[in-house]
């Protein structure tokens, strides 16, 4: 039994891009013995299957029986976020009256979000100052009705926040137990003490967020392990990655789906950091609809110090430090009446090998501009793109470049 598990050391990671979905299976030298690139679909967990059956395809089931580790690095939440879609009803309860009644919640939320998340906000007696005192004694009997409200109309996650909650959480905790009470020990409930830092506006933020991403994070969760199961691989070890370059469990990652967005940029950033073996680097990593930018130190993406909007919020969560430019492989390029010509930031993203000229497409991207100048050998059929208008090419590849030369402190 002790070699059969020795054995079961191969890994195998999937990682989700606006264009691609890439998959590898490495030994346990951590040898490359597996790779493909699929086109990202619109519904994500088909690209996802589609590479995985691909990759242990060319290893053979047997060779399959080795994988031990399956690692997936998605894009669902954020696409969730962005897409204001799959969304659950959150009941955002403020743990701070008389103290924080000035600023109301999700002032400056975006509409269309709040929609989507059909929010209710609560107020209730409670929080702390900077140094741990009580503002007021914690309402038990106020958090017991908003328990109630959210069972009567149906809220599926509850997102609680208290002032000076990361000086002390024991409002939040408590909040937390009543509701659970009232609602059952399996309730989603997210404590903002565990999601951001100082900052109560933007901690909530980010424990709201959070809250509504419960179903996005099950749901892919539960459909990465079932294709595992489609592909035999019934008892491997399953892990999701966050924002600070490193791996969560599945079980922890339903709990903090809001720490998988940025994943992406950050596998780049890991990815660079251990094929190049250097720890302090800048990375750049294009994509289909942008190019980021990032910071290897000692090994690990740099976080971010400041407020990151996701979705047009701010929040102050841990966050990799990014630049981010809309410019990447699908970037479309337009020609205006005045004659300028235009790249990004809008993009055709996944769509980029349907939808450009060199592709058999319609639409003219930042890839065909460089397929035309004859800088992307074997990318798409240069025949295609052979009547673009020089002038066009031409004025359209600085602009490219224009806008990839930005301005970085490290």
């Amino acid at each position: 039994m002790a070699d059969q598990e020795q054995k079961r050391i191969w890994r195998l990671g999937i990682d989700v891009g606006g264009t691609n979905t890439d998959a590898v299976i490495i030994d346990g030298d951590l040898n490359l013995v597996a790779a493909t690139k699929s086109p990202t679909t619109e519904d994500v967990m088909g690209g996802i299957v589609a590479a995985m059956h691909e990759v242990i395809t060319q290893i053979g089931a047997e060779a399959a029986k080795n994988i031990g580790f399956a690692m997936l690095g998605t894009t669902h939440c954020t696409n969730a976020i962005v897409e204001r879609k799959r969304l659950n009803k959150v009941a955002a309860l403020r743990v701070g009256a008389p103290a924080t009644t000035a600023i109301s919640c999700m002032a400056d939320w975006p509409d269309e979000l709040k929609d989507a998340m059909r929010v209710r906000d609560f107020l209730v007696h409670g929080g702390n100052e900077f140094d741990g005192r009580e503002i007021s004694a914690l309402s038990e009997d106020e958090i017991r009705e908003v328990a109630r409200v959210v069972r009567d109309e149906g809220f599926e996650s509850v997102a609680v926040t208290s002032v000076f909650s990361p000086v002390s959480d024991a409002h939040e905790k408590r909040a937390a137990a009543v509701l659970r009470d009232e609602l059952g020990e399996d309730f989603p409930v997210t404590l903002s003490s565990e999601i951001g830092s100082l900052g109560f506006l933007e901690r909530e933020n980010a424990s709201i967020l959070n809250a509504a991403l419960y179903d996005v994070a099950r749901t892919t969760a539960d459909s990465f392990e079932a294709s595992l199961a489609s592909e035999g691989l019934t008892d491997v070890a399953v892990y999701l990655g966050q924002n600070d370059g490193t791996l969560m469990s599945v079980d922890y990652a339903k709990r903090y789906p809001i720490f998988t967005i940025a994943c992406g940029p950050t596998n780049s950033i890991r990815g660079a950091s251990f094929l190049t073996r250097e720890l302090d680097a800048v990375v750049v990593d294009i994509g289909g609809t942008t190019t980021d930018v990032g910071v290897l130190a000692h090994g690990f993406p740099r976080e971010s110090m400041v407020a990151v909007e996701i979705g047009d919020v701010r929040t102050n969560f841990r966050m990799p430090d990014l630049v981010s430019v809309g410019l990447g492989g699908g970037s479309l390029v337009r020609q205006l009446d005045d004659g300028r010509v235009t790249v990004g930031p809008d993009s055709v993203g996944y769509l980029v090998t349907k939808k450009a000229l060199c592709f058999g497409g319609d639409t003219l991207t930042a890839t065909d501009i460089v397929v035309a100048k004859g800088l992307a050998e074997g990318v798409g059929d240069p025949a295609l793109v052979a009547d673009l208008d020089p002038a066009l090419v031409d004025a359209a590849y600085p602009r490219s470049r224009a806008l990839s030369k930005m301005r970085w402190t490290p």
